[in-house]
């Protein structure tokens, strides 16, 4: 056993899940009231249950370690060589497998083919919880193969929702994002948020997925900037672990993790912080907060990951708060950023000609996410207002004001970027869009709220004027958060995956969203969803689709 953690297997492995998991649960709860409250380390319950069937190795090219597929944050899978729209369709496919789980997924689920656990291979699917717990189950066979506890009660918990004043996550906060995997190393990377004897923390962890064992002691996280914006003291902002909240996904670049914050229902005083990690030592090596003078202006995005490109630059989307970038400041309330990796220093950006509106209306630009398309040279997204941008990534295009930005009337010819819609285009934006270079050209897709998904024609760089074609359905708040699975470039492989907030995981061919090929609601007492987790996202791999629920993992797959 190694300092400062704790492995168990002494777990029965001829007891059936469904039969062990009482036990497991009350031992798990026991085992952590004689951890100890150090909160530096995880409690890890090795594999249990029994094989229901035999293991049938993946293509490496199947693993997803990051959210939305690649730090493009695309969302396109094009490994995809099981699921068709020929056999995606209630009498063929279903729900295989669900695993419960002890806290709520806002995270989107990740998966590894061919795991060496305890001697064994498995193809292994990860969710971490807001319990801060993350899971690591078999992803075709009723097993779990580890799950690691990042909690020791009563001293050391998640943060209670109502310690924030925030009803918007409840009821407890612990991981939120998307972790990251480095599949050179077999390690993941994850934040997690606690509350220890009445102070609160997070820290970044390494864990060793072969194993669900930290590899490193987890780093503190910390940070202090200068600057005399909301909360400053003595000239310095200095990183409130109760405020920040941790949402957008992880960015492992270059031996880095990325980290990015925002707040708890704009509780201040809060920043937008990005903060970089060397993933050998968890020592940080770069800090960037973009409000230090003013307020605000946090990087939540909905989720969605800080993106990079083949470069190495960083890109991020602002909500509301100070702007003052044009002025040579420092604050960057609602805009397109681009940072230098080394030291997060502001490279470039973009911010809209109404960015003042968007702040005082709660327009927030960064509740959508930054899809960078590196062979365009371009960004595209949008925010709540449901106007699309499209960027040219190597020269962003500033701000420029006018005279009454806040008028309703659409202008054209403000911005200087490539292109851009009015307001209304879409639905509010609370997610990222997804891209697919397809059997039938390059497609574009936005799951706006209170509005259809949307597919846009992508041809030189720009997008077609109006949609090519949209999903029968409209899609309440949050929107349908979409990815893509195809076999390359093979007709008849391309479907579009989205999560309905009724609960309901929807799969449409991406060549026409007016057809839909499959719904849970179809046989909802064989594959209906017990919950839905806004923002949440599918992941599609190896022939199986993984969705976190506010109290499982549910997997389909063909029947």
């Amino acid at each position: 056993m190694s300092k400062g953690r704790m492995s168990l297997s002494l777990w029965p492995k001829n007891l059936p899940f469904s039969s062990s998991i009482a036990l497991f649960i009350r031992a798990g709860l026991l085992l952590l009231m004689l951890a100890g409250a150090t909160g530096l380390a995880s409690t890890v319950y090795a594999k249990t249950g029994a094989a229901t069937g035999a293991y049938h190795p993946a293509p490496a090219n199947t693993a997803v370690l990051t959210n939305k597929y690649d730090t493009y944050r695309t969302g396109e899978n094009l490994n995809e060589t099981i699921l068709n729209t020929g056999n995606v369709n209630v009498n063929q496919f279903g729900k295989k497998l669900s695993y419960p789980v002890d806290g709520q997924i806002y995270a989107e689920p990740l998966f590894v083919p061919n795991v060496s656990v305890s001697g064994s291979l498995h193809n292994m699917v990860i969710v971490a919880t807001e319990h801060d717990s993350v899971y690591a189950f078999d992803a075709d066979q009723n097993l779990l193969l580890w799950h690691a506890s990042f909690i020791h009660p009563p001293n050391i918990t998640p943060i209670p929702s109502s310690d924030t004043g925030c009803g918007d996550l409840t009821p407890e906060i612990g991981i939120t994002s998307t972790p990251v995997i480095d599949p050179n190393t077999n390690i993941l990377y994850t934040v997690a948020a606690t509350k220890e004897n009445g102070q609160y923390f997070q820290r970044l962890h390494a864990i060793d997925i072969t194993t669900g064992n930290e590899v490193k002691q987890p780093a503190t996280i910390s940070a202090k900037v200068k600057g005399n914006g909301d909360g400053s003291i003595n000239g310095h902002i200095t990183f409130n672990a109760l405020r920040e909240g941790q949402r957008a996904g992880l960015l492992l670049l270059n031996g880095v993790v990325y980290i990015a914050w925002a707040s708890h229902c704009d509780i201040g005083p809060y920043h937008g912080w990005v903060m970089g990690y060397n993933a050998s030592t968890l020592k940080r090596i770069a800090v960037y907060n973009d409000s230090p003078n003013g307020s605000e202006a946090g990087i939540w995005q909905s989720g969605g990951g800080l993106a990079a490109d083949g470069n190495g630059n960083i890109y991020f989307m602002s909500g509301n708060g100070t702007f003052d970038l044009k002025g040579g400041g420092k604050d960057a309330g609602d805009s397109f950023v681009k940072l230098n990796p080394q030291n997060l220093s502001v490279v470039d950006y973009f911010a809209p000609f109404n960015q003042i509106c968007l702040d005082e209306e709660d327009g927030d630009l960064g509740s959508g996410g930054p899809l960078l398309l590196p062979a365009e040279n371009e960004i595209i997204s949008a925010g709540k207002e449901g106007r699309i941008y499209v960027v040219n990534s190597q020269s962003m295009g500033g701000f420029h004001s006018i005279q009454n930005p806040c008028s309703k009337q659409y202008r054209t010819n403000v911005d200087r970027i490539l292109q851009e819609f009015g307001p209304g285009t879409i639905g509010g934006l609370f997610s990222t869009p997804a891209y697919w270079n397809g059997s039938n050209g390059e497609y574009v897709y936005f799951g706006g709220t209170n509005d259809a998904v949307k597919a846009y024609l992508l041809t030189n760089g720009l997008l077609s004027k109006s949609p090519t074609s949209r999903t029968p359905e409209s899609f309440g708040f949050t929107g349908g958060n979409t990815v893509i699975s195809s076999n390359g470039t093979t007709p008849g492989t391309g479907i579009l995956w989205t999560l309905d907030p009724n609960a309901i995981l929807h799969a449409y061919d991406a060549t026409n969203l007016g057809t839909e090929l499959y719904n849970t609601s179809q046989n909802s007492g064989r594959d209906g969803l017990p919950s839905y987790v806004k923002f949440s996202t599918p992941t599609v791999a190896n022939g199986e689709v993984f969705v976190g629920t506010q109290g499982s993992l549910e997997i389909y797959g063909l029947l």
